[in-house]
């Protein structure tokens, strides 16, 4: 009587392990089933695909206690056109080192993009834009206007294919040496030599760079000490740089998008461009962050 208890135990268990293992090949199978009935959704308009580069200007309203006139302001962004599908188009807006992704929708009958960044960034809003060839011309509005200084921008792109070259240089002919960006007050004293008394003014001076950031690559050779000692602050900030600007680095710093936006090759299309960075370069920055943190400027009044 015992044995045929034991058998009996032993048989439901194993029915039960079987019907176990049944239901889990029956779920397996069907995911596997539904995994394999996805459909991906078609891409459509793969040539439109690529980085568009140029203009992005809007004016603003400027005013003092005797004065409202309108300023002008004058920004290098990029658009990143990823994906293309029937009803949908995403990528990335590139501008002053922010990164904001869109997406939108594409009209084939007028060729026009629309294209809306999230909104939970202070700088979003929406894209409208024709494409002609390989141009981008139309308008961004500011979803929040009280936020930014000019709500309604006008662009003018060119798409452009960005390639990472360690000879990129600024150019001599183009390049101004002067930081226009980080101006500071300086105090002068004047004497007149008849009357021999001394007057106080105020003045405001800018730094200005020398010739080295056209000589000193840093994506080429490996930097020696006895090159960086004497160089002025400000030539070791751009020597820096230009190695982060080969790569297509959004600068979020004025004095640096200034400096290499007067060039026909850079291209920003990232705010992080760390892992491309080669060895040299970096060990070049380790060496060029060090020797800024003790060097010094020379300001000096330029006019404009």
């Amino acid at each position: 009587m015992m044995k045929n208890k034991t058998l009996l135990s032993a048989f439901l268990i194993s029915l039960a392990l079987t019907s176990c293992k049944k239901e889990a090949s029956t779920e397996i199978t069907e995911k596997n089933i539904e995994k394999d009935t996805i459909v991906e959704i078609p891409e459509v308009h793969q040539e439109l695909y690529g980085i568009y580069t140029g203009d992005f200007t809007g004016t603003y309203e400027v005013r003092t206690d005797d004065y409202v006139y309108d300023e002008n302001e004058y920004k290098k962004i990029s658009l990143k056109i990823n994906r293309i599908t029937k009803d949908s188009v995403y990528g990335q807006s590139i501008l002053n080192g922010n990164q904001r992704p869109f997406r939108g929708i594409f009209n084939e009958k007028n060729n026009q993009f629309i294209l809306d960044e999230p909104g939970s960034d202070k700088t979003d809003g929406r894209f409208e834009v024709t494409i002609a060839k390989d141009s981008l011309t139309g308008k961004w509005s500011a979803y929040n206007k009280s936020k930014v200084k000019s709500p309604l921008k006008k662009l003018k792109l060119i798409k452009k294919t960005f390639v990472y070259n360690p000879n990129f240089m600024l150019d001599e002919e183009s390049t101004d040496l002067v930081d226009w960006t980080n101006s500071k007050e300086v105090t002068n004293k004047y004497t007149d030599d008849e009357t021999g008394k001394t007057e106080t003014y105020t003045s405001r001076q800018n730094r200005s760079g020398t010739e080295a950031i056209f000589r000193l690559n840093g994506s080429k050779k490996t930097f020696t000490e006895k090159e960086l000692k004497n160089l002025r602050k400000i030539d070791l900030e751009i020597i820096k740089n230009a190695i982060y600007a080969r790569h297509g680095y959004s600068f979020r710093k004025e004095t640096f998008r200034n400096f290499f936006e007067q060039t026909d090759w850079y291209i920003p299309v990232s705010n992080d461009v760390e892992k491309e960075l080669t060895e040299m370069e970096k060990g070049n920055i380790i060496m060029l962050t060090r020797f800024i943190k003790y060097a010094e400027d020379k300001y000096d009044t330029f006019g404009r």
